[in-house]
């Protein structure tokens, strides 16, 4: 099966998933090995399962029966097991989050046969490319919450600062990886946080730079607001031109993600298609208030 390490899902401190910018998406199902052993064991334990499970449907008690016949007595022989040490069961795989999609439905072939150093015959066979479209999908980002200066409370017109903590908002990978029978590849996809894009959460604002989007500067996001600033324009912020009267503006804070991966045979990164993150925080803006004599 493969196996996945790094900042991937499960892993402390992650907050989410990346989505990817464009119509791409990484596999919603893909084709994996097994040994004879395990798909043995896989195939009685469905078997097991299906005919003694309490009112089952007895259709079900015979597909599984002619699934099982297949590999034991028919097409094949014992699951191959005398061939154990010359290839593999290839398998189907549906990403768990996924199954429901369309995309998860197209990898509908039986399990296959493959001897040791033939090429799968069937889209989305694991290679070293495909395991980095597996690990892009599991890549968990840093929660994007953008500190402000003044902060969660500003006023109108007054310019806002923001900027993120670069020692949070470092690169992140994650590395998936195979080793069954004689398929021993690996790779790792690695996410770098190159800009941040800031939406006030209502049309009377204004952003800084007027495109909303910062870009990332010696391994910072936007810059942090000291003393004496207060008259200068922040390179990155808003100015929010009307309160928000008695509830509040979602200010949503996106950080793209430039995406690249290695592995086995491509020592050198290579692109895959960038990805964002972001949330929302809430913000208040008060009116100034002035005493007229």
């Amino acid at each position: 099966m493969v196996r996945y390490s790094g900042s991937s899902k499960g892993s402390g401190g992650s907050k989410g998933n990346v989505t990817p910018v464009g119509n791409w998406t990484p596999p919603a199902c893909w084709y994996e090995p097994r040994t004879a052993e395990d798909f043995e064991k896989h195939v009685e334990n469905m078997y097991t399962e299906t005919v003694n499970y309490p009112g089952q449907h007895s259709y079900a008690k015979t597909a599984v029966g002619q699934f099982r016949e297949m590999y034991k007595d028919g097409k094949y022989k014992n699951y191959n097991l005398d061939k154990a040490d010359e290839g593999t069961w290839w398998v189907a795989v549906q990403d768990p989050d996924r199954w429901l999609e369309p995309a998860a439905q197209l990898c509908n072939e039986l399990p296959f046969w493959v001897v040791n150093g033939d090429t799968p015959n069937v889209p989305n066979a694991v290679t070293p490319e495909v395991l980095a479209e597996l690990a892009y999908s599991r890549l968990q980002l840093p929660e994007t919450e953008v500190t402000l200066a003044p902060e969660d409370i500003t006023k109108v017109n007054l310019p806002t600062w923001a900027w993120l903590d670069k020692a949070k908002f470092k690169e992140v990978d994650v590395t998936a990886q195979i080793n069954v029978g004689g398929l021993n590849i690996q790779a790792t996809t690695t996410a770098k946080p190159i800009a941040l894009k800031l939406e006030p959460g209502t049309r009377d604002a204004e952003t800084y730079p007027a495109s909303g989007e910062c870009e990332i500067n010696d391994g910072s996001i936007g810059e942090a607001y000291a003393k004496g600033k207060a008259d200068e324009t922040p390179p990155c912020g808003i100015k929010y031109l009307r309160s928000s009267g008695d509830g509040t503006f979602k200010l949503r804070a996106t950080v793209t993600w430039e995406i690249t991966w290695t592995g086995t045979g491509n020592p050198n990164p290579a692109k895959l298609p960038n990805g964002t993150f972001g949330n929302t925080q809430n913000i208040t803006v008060q009116e100034i208030q002035s005493v007229n004599r």
